[in-house]
């Protein structure tokens, strides 16, 4: 599991609850996030660092448990490291879209995301492929990851302020459906399903993912029945903080993760640019 911060700690407790026997390392770049503001070089320079300490566990698979990293970087990765099998949340979240969608003849659908993740045009695609008459809204929401990372709860009046500003005017529009377009925005999804009401369905990226990540070990016959799995956590910056709001916003009890300095990860080899043509 590989993400910049707290969001991805979603998902790990979505597959841990899906897949209990399972070993799960999880990789957070607290001392780099957010990415949701950085250029696709950037980020994939980053990935590409991170997927290179990953390697050294020898993992059956690999989740990009960022929406920001699977819409700049997923394909670089999958291209760079071809003995790795690779995933990322974007797919999964948008066949959950479509789904809830249902049979509107042109459905509304708004994706909150980082800017990175807007930019990218990703979401815009995995949609198009799967519901080409529907209507799409896409809103940055860049004050939500470091919110998050503060460690600010639901009920705190700078997130309501900082939620109302960027769901209401999506409300406006008469959504059908909610993406979550980051795993951090997770943290607050029932906040945010109160503020949009019955009406809005909220997707998110954690139950999908689960889900997808058990189809592929099946498929693969990578499976583990039996015995009782375990998460080993690492972070670039400050273990303790991690911890103590892994608990705090997530609701998940985690042993201290190990801290990997950024200096101590592999370089990123230059990539190689094929011109074109």
């Amino acid at each position: 599991m590989i993400d910049s911060g707290l969001g991805g700690l979603t998902l790990v407790r979505a597959i841990h609850r899906a897949l209990p026997a399972e070993q799960i390392i999880s990789f957070a770049d607290t001392a780099r996030l957010p990415y949701g503001s950085r250029t696709p070089e950037t980020i994939i320079g980053f990935a590409r660092q991170i997927a290179r300490f990953i390697r050294q566990f020898d993992p059956k698979h690999v989740l990009i448990a960022c929406n920001t990293i699977s819409s700049v970087a997923l394909d670089s990765l999958r291209g760079e490291f071809p003995d790795l099998s690779i995933s990322g949340v974007i797919e999964p979240t948008a066949r959950a879209a479509v789904e809830a969608a249902g049979a509107r003849a042109q459905p509304l659908l708004a994706i909150l995301a980082t800017e990175a993740t807007i930019r990218s045009k990703a979401y815009e695609r995995a949609l198009a492929r799967r519901r080409s008459k529907a209507t799409l809204l896409l809103r940055p929401a860049p004050l939500l990851v470091p919110i998050i990372e503060e460690g600010r709860e639901a009920s705190d009046p700078l997130v309501r302020l900082a939620l109302r500003q960027y769901v209401h005017p999506l409300m406006a529009r008469k959504i059908d459906v909610l993406i979550l377009g980051c795993t951090h925005y997770g943290v607050y999804k029932n906040a945010i399903a109160q503020m949009v009401g019955g009406g809005v369905v909220v997707i998110d990226a954690s139950q999908r993912c689960a889900d997808d990540v058990t189809r592929r070990l099946r498929s693969a016959r990578k499976l583990k029945e039996g015995g009782v799995g375990h998460l080993r956590s690492f972070v670039t910056d400050d273990p303790g903080r991690y911890r103590i709001l892994a608990e705090k916003m997530v609701g998940l009890t985690i042993d201290e993760p190990t801290h990997v300095p950024i200096d101590a990860l592999p370089d990123a080899e230059p990539m190689r640019v094929r011109a074109a043509g």
